[in-house]
């Protein structure tokens, strides 16, 4: 070897074979099947279209206001940058804490020869790509059609995809350092109790704050500028200067209008805070990755200090085998075999095991809550059948867009978290096709759960007749059904047992697929039944247009979920473990 040779930095070399390794995959899918590559990539351009033609409509639409329409799509703006950098920062949170402490690559490298300051960057660099995909997939269509509305020149957009890159820097560095933080000191008491209390404090704050504000009606025929901004007033939060997305959205607003000096302000301050709190990340959270990680290895139970904790497990006989309160809950179901009892336990445990499985979950149910609560309010103003129709349709829409996130992030990944533990179960006498078809029975009993108890407490807070309940709780059982079959079909047919981490398998390419199609499918289905509504006064629709779109809409589930759950059941008949 010669002496002048130089071997490439640890962290050069970690991006450079992790790129590697996506571009080999990525081969790998294309030469799999041509066809199939090109109907997703098809999928995929068609779900840009649709978002860019709903975004460039409905914008068009708000600016058309005489007046208030540069007023409302400013203030949308805002409110969308705001929202979207609190869900990339919980998002960061949790993956940050899965790719620093319950990643298998982490533990490897931390036994290796590189310094845990290198490990961090490159845990950031990807736990920052895992969570703002889907972020950067969702804002390109709107950017575009914002541009395209106003007209703005060609240097807008390429001054956009700058900003972006930097602003999704921000939520990543401080999701990181949560993450450190709690990794460091979820077992202390204090902390605990800290974390549970701030979080109710939180909640009762937002509910508080997210009251509606009354307006009285004389106030509703005379001042309509008074009117909206008493209307608005709720959210000026989202325009708060110290706030990252506030200085998102002023560059992008400033820059369309022209103002140069005003835009490239708000742009300076971004670059330096990126600059600050990134060098910070990139030179000085080494220790105290190495710190958490050492404490996250090394503690038995989160509530060791707690003495009922102590107790709880004195008293736990020896060498049982545990019947805990998943096997105990299976226990109820009559005619359920012992097999599939067992592995539904398993995979429960499995569940409750894994900290950012159900501290997603968690973060789930809380943005539900906050959705739930608001329904309350919004119900009083709806008195003209036409909005009643509008909004009940629209909240089917939000309910199956809950449904697809579950099933998309829990479901899917369910088959390939057996990893190389397959052939154990593969070899049992179950069989693999009875191993998914149980995977699939748990997930659907599961998602009904929460989805028909969700439509069911939604539509009674928008105080809807029993006959249209009925009506949503039957869509949302058929959409349940065919989302649940679609995830665990690709699932099957889409398989990465390399990884055990649940969001790169959903990041991956079968994932993105699972994702798109359920968008879609979606859509389709809620734009068949509000057509097909019997409840609809606006147009009086005959019989066979009703069943019509009904009959379109069983053939379409069965389309989207029946196909793949069948090519999975196949597949697994004849896959080698």
């Amino acid at each position: 070897m010669n002496g002048t040779e130089r071997f490439p930095a640890p962290l050069m070399l970690l991006i450079r074979v992790n790129l590697l390794q996506g571009w080999r995959r990525l081969l790998a899918v294309r030469e799999q099947s041509r066809l199939l590559t090109s109907v997703i990539l098809a999928f995929i351009i068609g779900y840009w279209w649709l978002s860019f033609m709903l975004f460039y409509r409905g914008l068009r639409f708000i600016g058309n206001f005489p007046g208030l329409g540069d007023v409302l799509v400013e203030r949308l703006l805002y409110l969308l940058f705001a929202f979207l950098f609190v869900m990339l920062l919980f998002s960061n949170i949790v993956i940050g804490y899965t790719n620093l402490f319950r990643n298998r690559e982490t533990q490897f490298l931390l036994t290796m020869p590189v310094s845990s300051q290198t490990i961090f960057r490159w845990k950031f660099i990807e736990s920052s790509v895992l969570a703002s995909w889907a972020f950067l997939f969702l804002i390109a269509p709107l950017l575009v059609a914002y541009g395209l509305n106003q007209h703005a020149p060609w240097h807008f957009y390429a001054l956009t995809i700058v900003l972006v890159v930097l602003f999704i820097v921000l939520p990543t560095v401080v999701g990181s350092w949560f993450a450190i933080t709690l990794a460091r000191f979820m077992d202390r008491r204090v902390f605990q109790l800290s974390a549970i209390g701030s979080a109710i404090m939180v909640l009762i704050v937002a509910t508080v704050y997210l009251q509606p504000e009354d307006v009285p009606e004389e106030l509703l025929d005379t001042r309509v500028l008074g009117l909206m901004d008493r209307l608005l007033m709720r959210t000026n939060f989202a325009q708060h200067p110290l706030w990252p997305s506030y200085w998102l959205s002023s560059s992008v607003l400033q820059w369309q209008e022209g103002a140069i000096m005003a835009a490239g302000f708000f742009v300076l301050v971004l670059l330096s805070n990126v600059l600050f709190f990134g060098f910070l990340s990139f030179t000085y959270t080494g220790g105290p990755f190495y710190d958490a990680a050492s404490a996250v290895q090394s503690r038995g139970s989160l509530f060791g200090h707690w003495e009922w904790f102590r107790d709880r497990e004195n008293r736990k006989p020896k060498f049982t085998f545990p019947r805990g309160v998943a096997e105990t809950m299976l226990g109820w179901i009559p005619g359920m075999p012992a097999d599939i009892r067992a592995l539904m336990a398993k995979d429960a445990r499995v569940f409750w095991r894994d900290t950012t499985q159900w501290g997603q979950t968690l973060m789930l149910f809380g943005l539900l809550g906050v959705y739930i609560i608001n329904l309350r309010h919004f119900s009083q103003q709806l008195a003209n059948p036409f909005w009643v129709h509008l909004v009940s349709y629209l909240n089917l829409f939000a309910c199956s867009l809950n449904l697809a996130t579950l099933t998309t992030r829990f479901v899917y990944p369910q088959f390939s978290l057996e990893g190389k533990r397959l052939w154990i179960i593969g070899m049992a006498p179950l069989g693999m096709v009875r191993v998914v078809k149980a995977k699939f029975f748990m997930a659907t009993v599961a998602s009904l759960m929460v989805t028909l108890g969700l439509m069911g407490l939604s539509c009674h807070m928008l105080q809807l007749e029993w006959e249209r309940t009925f009506y949503f709780s039957s869509s949302i059982l058929v959409m349940s059904l065919t989302l649940n079959a679609l995830s665990i079909g690709l699932g099957v047919l889409y398989p990465n047992f390399k990884e055990e981490n649940p969001t790169k398998i959903v990041s991956g390419f079968g994932g993105t697929f699972c994702l798109v199609l359920s968008f879609l499918y979606i859509v389709a289905s809620v734009v068949i039944l509000a057509i097909g509504s019997p409840f609809s006064r606006v147009t009086e629709l005959s019989m066979n247009v009703m069943m019509g779109c009904w009959l379109g809409f069983l053939v379409l589930s069965a389309l989207i979920g029946w196909v793949p759950l069948s090519l999975a059941l196949h597949r697994a008949e004849d896959f080698e473990v």
